[in-house]
């Protein structure tokens, strides 16, 4: 029996990929989160229809995955956790506040949270469970 780390799939994007779209330098742990993205990417669009040869459905899978990884650094995800965060604690006597929610809520797509870029790349591209891509 082999011990480890378990991948669901592929990875469809690269270190390098991400540096290039996002324009800044890669976390130490980009590459976890490339993977748990592109995970979340294949869950999403489980039951979609479309044809992988063409390459810019890999471009499109690259642009959502980057764009998932950078919508969770930015709201402070690693993409297992919520971001939600209360927007005002106190240990004394407890008042607690409200919770906040991150700037852009993301979409419910297959039960998968995606990013809004993500979702809109995908979206757009006609790649979503339910959408036809006029390349058919």
């Amino acid at each position: 029996m082999q011990t480890g780390k378990r991948r669901m799939g592929r990875t469809y994007a690269s270190v390098e990929q991400y540096v290039a779209r996002c324009g800044q330098p890669a976390p130490t742990e980009v590459e976890v989160l490339l993977a748990r993205a592109s995970d979340d990417i294949a869950a999403a669009l489980i039951s979609a229809v479309y044809d992988t040869i063409l390459d810019d459905v890999a471009e499109v899978l690259v642009d959502a995955v980057c764009a998932q990884v950078e919508h969770w650094l930015a709201t402070g995800s690693d993409g297992i956790t919520t971001s939600e965060a209360w927007d005002a604690v106190s240990i004394g006597p407890v008042p607690l506040s409200g919770r906040s929610a991150p700037a852009a809520y993301p979409v419910l797509v297959a039960g998968v949270e995606l990013a809004p870029r993500a979702y809109r790349a995908l979206h757009l591209a006609g790649l979503l469970p339910g959408e036809l891509t006029d390349a058919w």
